[in-house]
């Protein structure tokens, strides 16, 4: 079984590459972030014919999530309950025995501004919630575009950026009380190749000297994390022609006895 995100950042144009990137890794389910589609206007129809099951959250222009599997997702949830929030986020479904969900976290634009205490904000609700469903759910993988880069060894430039928006220490810590819950990073469950980022600004060509964060993550429960068998980010459709600046990650999980 096979779960995977990506920060398409445009499905209007990027779906011809989603629908490439599907036929060559045919995942299990895939949560999608930063779609900037209404739901009007969301591709159904030529997901549906992909052979994938799609729920969706979208609003225009920005945000924008959106859940893909095999079989329907049940159980669906749009944004984190309880919390008064416009921007759309969150998509959280059960497929078949594992709750799925699939978050676009906060960018905060800078500490100590009005968004980054809408981050702060929203990375508590956050925790409170995932901590209920790990009690509903024990087999749980939270996944997206979490905007947090949540190590040193996780930067390009780890002194450029101390400090800076997706490395503070305020971000960092809401990433080890996620961990804290009893998550693991898939990622980090593996040895991995030093340098290895999920994102590339477009300026500077950051993508050709590989320049980048990793800040696209998979975490997984601990009822889960014995099944992990890989996790790897796939770099390939960051060099497509006008690419989303993030590549996706893919985690593999073994079947149950």
């Amino acid at each position: 079984m096979q779960f995977a995100t990506w920060n398409v950042n445009s499905l209007a144009v990027r779906l011809p590459q989603l629908l490439d990137w599907l036929s060559a890794h045919p995942v299990d389910a895939l949560v999608l972030q930063e779609t900037k589609l209404t739901d009007d206007k969301f591709p159904q129809a030529e997901i549906e014919a992909a052979g994938y099951q799609v729920a969706f959250h979208g609003q225009k222009t920005y945000n924008g999530v959106a859940l893909l599997s095999r079989s329907a997702a049940t159980e669906i949830t749009k944004n984190i309950p309880g919390l008064a929030d416009e921007q759309a986020r969150v998509i959280a479904g059960t497929v078949g025995d594992t709750r799925v969900i699939g978050a676009y976290f906060p960018n905060g634009q800078a500490p100590g501004s009005e968004k980054f205490a809408y981050k702060m904000q929203w990375l508590e609700a956050l925790q409170a919630w995932v901590r209920e469903e790990l009690d509903r759910h024990p087999q749980l993988v939270l996944m997206g575009d979490f905007n947090i880069a949540p190590e040193d060894r996780d930067v390009y430039d780890p002194v450029a950026w101390a400090g800076q928006i997706h490395c503070t220490p305020e971000e960092r810590a809401h990433f080890q009380q996620l961990l804290g819950l009893g998550l693991s990073d898939a990622f980090r469950l593996f040895e991995q190749p030093a340098k290895s980022w999920s994102w590339w600004d477009y300026r500077n060509l950051a993508f050709r000297k590989n320049q980048g964060l990793r800040i696209d993550h998979i975490l997984v429960s601990p009822a889960l994390k014995p099944r992990v068998t890989a996790c790897e980010i796939d770099k390939a459709p960051r060099k497509n022609e006008r690419p989303s600046d993030h590549a996706p990650v893919i985690v593999t999980l073994a079947d149950q006895p």
